[in-house]
Parts: C-alpha cells; sequence; structure tokens
C-alpha cells in the first residue's frame, strides 16, 4: 500500500484555511530525492539533472531543487521567464522546444541557456535568427524504428514529432563545427514513465555508440549527452519502484564500455527528470461531497478533471488513500468523480474503497507531477490551490487557488461583467 505524507488531523487543520481541493507538496521527500539521485550519478564529474519545468511550474518547488543543485529544462519563454526570474540562468538553463517562434530562441540565448534543437532545418533558422551561433549547442536524437527494453517496454520513435535522424545529426554536427560552434551536446528521449532499471542504461548504450560515430565521422567530441526523461514512478501499489542507484550504475557500465575507450572519457551525462523528480512528492486533496448509487455506485468529490487530467485523459491510474480510514477494510467498490459534464471525469472506476461518508477526505497519491500544470478551465472551474507542506511541518502556500475575477479578468468585457471584478 501507498503511505501519505500527511494525516486526517493534519489536512483537517490545513483545510479550515485552505478549503480542498488542493494540492500538497512534500519538502522532504523532494530534497532527499535529489539528493539521491546526484548521489547515484556521483560517478560522473558534469552530471547534472534538469528539472522538467513543464511537470510541475511553480516558483517554489523551481528554487528548492535549484538549492539542491538542479537546473532547468524549458519549453517555452514563460518557463525560460520563471527560471530567470528564480535565479537560473546561462548553462543552468536547457531550451528543448518544437516549432519554436524566434522570440523564444532569441530569449533562451539571452539568458545563456543551452540551445537544444529538434529538427535539421533548425539549424539554418537559427543561424538566420541569432546572427552567430552561440560557443555551446545541442541536437535532438530520433533513431526511428522500434525502442525496445527487457523485452517488457517497446515505444515506437518513428512515429514521434522529436529529434532528427542519425544522417540529419551526423551532417548538423559538421555543420555547427563548421561555423564556429566549440561545444556540443545530443539529447534523446525515446519512452515515458518506464518502470523498468534498464531504460537509461539501454538508451544511454545507443547514444554512447553514436557519439563514438560521430566523433569518427565528424571530429566532434561531445561535451554532454543528456539522457532526459522518461524515468517513471509506480503508480499502482504493487509495482517495483524504479532504483536510481541501479539505473546510474548501469548507465556508468556502459559509459566505461564505451565511452572511456572512444577517449570520450569526460562527457558529462545530464538527466530532464520530472515525474521521477516530483510525481510521488505531490498530492491532489479532496473531500468527498456526494453519493449517487443507480447501475453503479459513485462518490463524488470537490475535484475533478480540470483539478487533474490524467485519469480522464488516458485512463491513468492514480491510487487513492481515505485519510484515516488507512487500515480499514476495502470492502465497497466506487467510480470517484468529479462534476464536469463529460463522463470521463472519473478518479477511479471500480475502485475498491473503505466505506466512504461524506466530509472524508481523499489523498490522490503520484500528482506530483503533469498534475496541476495540466490544468484547464472548462465549465468554468477554477484552477486549486497549491501547497508546500515543509519540513518543519509547516505549511506554505505557494499558489492561491484562482477565483471568478481571475477568470474574467482577460475577457473583452464592457460593461457585462463588470459587477464581477
Amino acid at each position: 500500500m501507498k503511505t501519505p505524507y500527511v494525516t486526517l488531523e493534519e489536512v483537517k487543520k490545513i483545510a479550515e484555511t485552505y478549503p480542498t481541493p488542493f494540492y500538497l507538496y512534500d519538502e522532504k521527500g523532494i530534497r532527499e530525492n535529489a539528493r539521491r539521485v546526484y548521489d547515484a550519478f556521483r560517478w560522473n564529474k558534469g552530471f547534472k539533472e534538469y528539472f522538467a519545468v513543464k511537470a510541475t511550474p511553480n516558483p517554489t518547488i523551481l528554487k528548492i531543487l535549484k538549492e539542491e543543485g538542479c537546473g532547468t529544462d524549458c519549453s517555452s519563454i514563460t518557463e525560460l521567464e520563471m527560471s530567470e526570474a528564480c535565479g537560473f540562468s546561462g548553462h543552468d538553463i536547457m531550451f528543448s522546444s518544437n516549432d519554436t517562434p524566434d522570440a523564444e530562441y532569441v530569449f533562451a540565448n539571452k539568458l545563456g541557456g543551452i540551445i537544444n534543437l529538434d529538427d535539421f532545418s533548425n539549424i539554418a533558422e537559427l543561424e538566420q535568427i541569432l546572427e552567430k551561433f552561440p560557443e555551446t549547442m545541442s541536437l535532438r536524437y530520433n533513431p526511428g524504428g522500434y525502442f525496445k527494453i527487457a523485452n517488457t517496454i517497446m515505444d515506437n520513435p518513428q512515429d514521434a514529432k522529436y529529434g532528427m535522424t542519425t544522417a540529419q545529426l551526423i551532417e548538423g554536427y559538421r555543420i555547427l563545427k563548421e561555423k564556429g560552434v566549440k561545444r556540443f551536446g545530443m539529447h534523446a528521449f525515446l519512452a515515458s514513465n518506464t518502470v523498468t532499471n534498464e531504460y537509461y542504461p539501454t538508451l544511454a548504450k545507443d547514444l554512447f555508440a553514436l557519439a563514438v560515430k560521430i566523433k569518427e565521422e565528424t571530429g566532434v567530441s561531445l561535451d554532454f549527452i543528456n539522457l532526459s526523461g522518461g524515468v517513471g514512478i509506480p503508480y499502482k501499489p504493487d509495482q517495483k519502484a524504479n532504483d536510481i542507484y541501479e539505473i546510474a550504475e548501469g548507465v556508468h557500465r556502459v559509459y566505461d564500455e564505451i565511452l572511456v575507450p572512444a577517449g570520450l572519457g569526460e562527457v558529462k551525462i545530464f538527466a530532464e527528470m520530472g515525474r521521477f523528480m516530483l510525481g510521488p512528492y505531490g498530492a491532489l486533496v479532496t473531500k468527498v461531497i456526494h453519493f449517487k448509487d443507480t447501475y453503479k455506485q459513485y462518490a463524488g468529490v470537490d475535484a475533478c478533471a480540470v483539478n487533474l487530467m490524467r485519469p480522464a485523459m488516458y485512463g491513468a491510474y492514480h491510487h487513492i488513500t481515505v485519510l484515516g480510514k488507512e487500515n480499514a477494510p476495502q470492502d465497497h467498490v466506487y467510480d470517484v468523480t468529479g462534476s464536469l459534464c463529460e463522463n470521463n471525469d472519473k478518479f477511479a472506476i471500480d475502485r475498491e474503497l473503505p466505506v466512504l461518508e461524506k466530509g472524508d477526505y481523499l489523498f490522490i497519491h503520484d500528482a506530483g507531477a503533469h498534475g496541476f500544470s495540466m490544468g484547464y478551465n472548462y465549465n468554468g472551474k477554477l484552477w486549486c490551490a497549491e501547497l508546500l507542506l515543509r519540513e518543519d511541518g509547516s505549511v506554505k502556500l505557494i499558489r492561491r487557488a484562482q477565483t471568478d475575477r481571475d477568470y474574467f479578468a482577460t475577457l473583452d468585457i464592457d460593461d457585462t461583467m463588470k459587477k464581477y471584478l
């Protein structure tokens, strides 16, 4: 079973000030996990985790990760601006984008961030936009075909819109070298939310072999290889969690096997984990407010898919703990639903839970990444608050709940909505 990092009594006290639903992040868990990641990769002197801002775009979270040595992985000008405001600059920022507006390249370059180009045509475009290439550039790789891991996971890179072919990548490095670029990186993301210790080592082996080929054919020795994200978390209680130490040691083995003999033993290893860094350390807390008994038994809560859309979007599983009933028999079956005018607005379907009562608080686990950040306003529903459970046990508001005034503020309003502003 999964164990919440907060008790019913603590949630009741929090809810006196911040009504449900709300997100609650665990500072202690975030910091301890970041330290494990850096400890696991300590064998690589240049290792750096560039946290994927899109997973949890909150300045307080970013500042915590900055204190733990992380950089940021950005994909838009807004994420770049948030990173700059939080004190990130220079090579602490990785800018990986696609179909990118010119102004975003200009701003990323102004901040001194590493620009990671997604498409071969971006090379000529960037030269025109910036007039001169930065001294450090990165290219994104897509090998095409199928990507297998231990006969358990298969992904299909050839259907992904991201990255360059092998031939395009090699030609890209030739061009950049001729244009005066001095330091080079390679980036690849081939699978999502893998719950296996073999993903990074398998990916790294392919990328390391390609790095040797690049050196042989172009004379370019890569400065860094970015394994991107894809290291997942066990959303279901019976899944075994990834072991970051075993993952890092697997990367270490293929590093020594492939890169070191080729004279590439100084290559830095980068990562861009979002889900692994934050997923287990954020939860959506919501309250049961309604029951309906027709062909099924429904438990309605005060959160809905606008707060956490993953279950509605693609049937993702999120474990639910009924606070205060952790040890009660799970002998009732419910669909746990929100109030949207969409039938897929369900946090759980046919879920075995303890008998529920109005006022019960539900702790929806593993919502710390790709949770709040994917929110929206359908049915006029408003975004909820984000709270930080500090290491000392206190709670800090790190994003207030959206209000109707916020919702109406961007409208072209004459006298129609003025009473609400």
